[in-house]
């Protein structure tokens, strides 16, 4: 039996089929307004006749109607998406939980018990996978320190001291005035180590978990992990047991494969 999967990011949609054994399909279309981007994605399950559908976003969301509630993307707000794809059965979890779930199914997160994925990229997010179960946490938005040489003006719209707001992409990009992508100022990734360490101690305190892994666009920066890596060791300083902290084993396609299998596993 083939199944859909849907993973709805802050800037593309990524979505496909795949069955028992992985992935079959993929597909990406930018993020753009609800009614057109929803129905492409309609008319394409449509057409791949799947009876089933995993889907991961964005949020905040409310799982039990699967309503997006507060996203600062334009025009989300309020989008029903089991009313948008009812003809199927479907399963909503958050974007990061979907890619944690293909991780720990697929991936890095293999075996393990307790799993926490991180994507770091136009937003941040974490998903958590502990004893069998998905956990529904916001740790994006946890409240950091500011580090005392950083002047600069959170891009959060709720939140002058939170992760997403002082580490994500678009802060990267206001904060130093170019995309991580060409930055290579040692200053730079130092900051963003510091507050990134800061948000996965943190978790690390929370949950336990065995495996941390970091995906996003940030996180394609060479060096960053490592540098991440230390900071937390440093945090934790031997208090209790730190976890690995790894990339994705399936790389951009952690969060359809996860939405593939939450859909598969209904």
């Amino acid at each position: 039996m083939k199944y859909g999967g849907i993973e709805l990011g802050g800037t593309k949609i990524v979505y496909g089929i795949g069955d028992e054994i992985g992935l079959l399909e993929r597909h990406s279309i930018p993020t753009t307004d609800p009614a057109s981007t929803l129905q492409t994605i309609k008319t394409y399950f449509q057409e791949k006749k799947v009876k089933r559908i995993g889907i991961a976003t964005f949020g905040p969301v409310d799982l039990s109607t699967g309503t997006i509630t507060t996203t600062p993307k334009p025009g989300w707000s309020g989008v029903n998406l089991k009313e948008w794809f009812k003809e199927w059965d479907v399963v909503i979890d958050t974007d990061v939980n979907g890619a944690c779930f293909g991780e720990v199914a697929y991936g890095a997160g293999r075996g393990k018990q307790s799993v926490v994925y991180g994507t770091i990229g136009t937003g941040i997010g974490f998903g958590v996978y502990k004893d069998g179960k998905l956990l529904v946490a916001e740790g994006g938005h946890q409240l950091i320190q500011k580090h005392p040489s950083d002047h600069f003006n959170s891009v959060c719209l709720f939140h002058s001291n939170c992760m997403e707001g002082l580490a994500s992409g678009p802060a990267i990009e206001k904060r130093w005035g170019k995309p991580g992508a060409e930055l290579e100022n040692s200053e730079a990734w130092e900051l963003e180590a510091n507050y990134l360490a800061q948000g996965i101690t943190n978790i690390c305190m929370m949950y336990f978990p065995k495996v941390i892994i970091l995906g996003g666009g940030v996180m394609h920066h060479e060096g960053l992990l490592e540098l991440v890596r230390e900071e937390v060791k440093k945090n934790i300083n031997g208090y209790i047991a730190v976890p690995e902290i790894v990339l994705p084993e399936l790389g951009d396609n952690a969060g359809v494969i996860g939405a593939i299998e939450l859909g598969r596993r209904g």
